[in-house]
Order: C-alpha cells, then structure tokens, then sequence
C-alpha cells in the first residue's frame, strides 16, 4: 500500500470543532467502504482497559526497548505504556475511542472510496490509497510525536494531487495551515 501524503487544516481545542470539520469534509467525498483506523499511545490502566472492550482485536505492543505484545499473550497492563491499532473499524466507534483515550495521544483516520471532481484545479475523483482524513488528539503529528493540548485535523490525497487538499480545505471555508507530509502508514 502506497502512503499518503497529508496536510493539517485544523487546530484547536475544542473536540466538538474538529469532528464537526471532519464530518462537513466527509460530506462531500464518496464514502463507499468507509471505515476507520485508530492508533494510541495509552499509559493509563483505565483507559486500555476500556479500549481493549471497544476494540477487542486490536493490536498492541510496549513502548521503548520493553518487551511485550498481542500476539505473545502478554497481560497488556503489565506492559504499559502500551502502543495499540486497530483498522477497519465503523465509524460509530469514533466517539467511544475519543472518550476511552482521555488525554493520551491518538489518531482516527477515516479511509473512503475517493474525494471529489476537483475541475478547478484540472483533477478528477480522487480515489483510493489517498482519500483519508485524520484526527490526531493531544498531538500535532500523525505519528504522535509531538503532545499538545489540542487537535489537528489533516486532510489526506496522493503525492501526485497534492494541491487537492488546499482546494479540499477552501471547501469547508478552511486552508492550509503546515506542511504537507507523508502519511506514516
């Protein structure tokens, strides 16, 4: 699978705000097959515990030169802290995953079909392997990197349409606000 290549949109505090942008950009791409990726860097016992019963396959393994994982059989709470994934999800567990991460930081990363006609600026659909949006909380990164006390949204297309995401932006009376990066994964 080929990376994309993301821009931030967003900045703030306000939880409620950066959903509320993600779902108008939602709004208009083709949501066929839509589904949603989550990451998290937990520490908190109460938190992995309420993750591990939201997403009961999700992958985890210990942070730093620990060792630990889900495939070992480890318990995870003797392992904290603790990185956890878990792809195709629905998109109702958004909100539940938003609530069990508590202040760690995470990324939904909404995956669709494709954006928009962008005959503006001469670009048909945008398909697959670049048509994501993510929300990282208490980060400023996709991977995680950088803590912060908000969020940021990115708007996600492939390299070759990278000038889809300022038009994409000015379609929810937002633009760019950082550089355009590629996707970890």
């Amino acid at each position: 699978m080929a990376n994309s290549y993301a821009q931030p949109v967003l900045r703030t505090a306000d939880i409620s705000e950066a959903l509320r942008i993600v779902e108008r950009l939602l709004a208009i791409a083709d949501l066929t097959d839509l589904e949603v990726d989550f990451d998290t860097r937990i520490s908190s016992p109460r938190s992995l515990s309420q993750l591990l019963a939201l997403l009961p396959n999700a992958a985890w393994w210990a942070v730093g030169d620990r060792d630990g994982a889900s495939d070992t059989g480890n318990d995870p709470s003797a392992c904290l802290p603790v990185w956890l994934r878990s792809w195709a999800e629905r998109p109702e567990t958004v909100r539940p995953f938003l609530e069990a991460v508590g202040d760690s930081p995470a990324t939904a990363r909404w995956d669709f079909n494709a954006w928009p006609e962008a005959p503006e600026i001469g670009l048909g659909a945008g398909g697959t392997r670049g048509a994501f949006v993510t929300l990282c909380v208490h980060a400023r990164d996709l991977d995680l990197q950088d803590p912060a006390a908000d969020h940021t949204v990115f708007i996600h297309a492939k390299q070759v349409e990278a000038e889809r995401i300022p038009w994409l932006a000015t379609q929810v009376d937002l633009q760019v606000i950082g550089d355009l990066v590629m996707a970890p994964y």
